[in-house]
């Protein structure tokens, strides 16, 4: 089975979401594919404004990640710029896959999230990002150059393009074999949809 597991570095949810989905998908034999997109770039479509600029929502939506990260004893401690569009992220995300792996895109990944959200380190910042990517042997100076490289651009407009096609319109989702699971808050139910999968398997 496999977990598409889409997800934008600017989301808090996104970041409780990625501490738990590995473990979901060993636990139930399963596997997970990573696909960062933007936020925006799906509200844009469907209609809906992020959360950060309905002040309403987002005094609510500080509070329950807050609440969130303390219940299930998460570290979170966002970086002094959050919320912010986070774009070079999942770039740099996509070249290193290209480059390096799967498994060193993950790492990548998980690591961009650990900085921002439990070591308030602003992973907008190239330089942060070149840290963590020489942290992993990645080569900086090709590093650098990825992140303006226009292929890996049109590839994550593509890759926001390809989410929508797959229903996906906000973050973290999850699509289990084609399931659809919209929310971190949405995982029990997804942890007890995988659990009866592998059961009937």
């Amino acid at each position: 089975m496999v977990l598409d597991f889409y997800f934008d570095f600017a989301s808090g949810y996104s970041y409780f979401a990625a501490r738990r989905i590995e473990w979901l998908a060993a636990a139930n034999g399963a596997t997970v594919r990573w696909h960062p997109v933007l936020l925006p770039a799906l509200t844009q479509v469907t209609g809906v404004l992020p959360s950060p600029v309905v002040p309403v929502k987002w005094k609510y939506v500080t509070r329950d990640m807050q609440r969130t990260a303390q219940e299930e004893a998460i570290p979170f401690n966002p970086a002094g710029a959050f919320p912010q569009m986070l774009i070079a992220p999942g770039r740099a995300m996509l070249w290193v896959r290209a480059n390096h792996g799967e498994d060193a895109a993950v790492s990548f990944a998980r690591t961009c999230f650990q900085a921002y959200y439990a070591d308030g380190v602003d992973i907008a910042d190239k330089a942060v990002l070149l840290g963590i990517a020489e942290s992993q042997g990645i080569d900086g100076s090709a590093f650098l150059a990825s992140l303006e490289d226009a292929a890996i651009k049109a590839q994550f407009k593509l890759g926001n393009e390809e989410a929508l096609a797959q229903g996906v319109f906000g973050v973290p989702f999850v699509l289990a074999d084609g399931e659809p699971f919209w929310g971190y808050d949405r995982f029990p139910h997804l942890e007890r949809w995988l659990s009866a999968a592998r059961r009937a398997a």
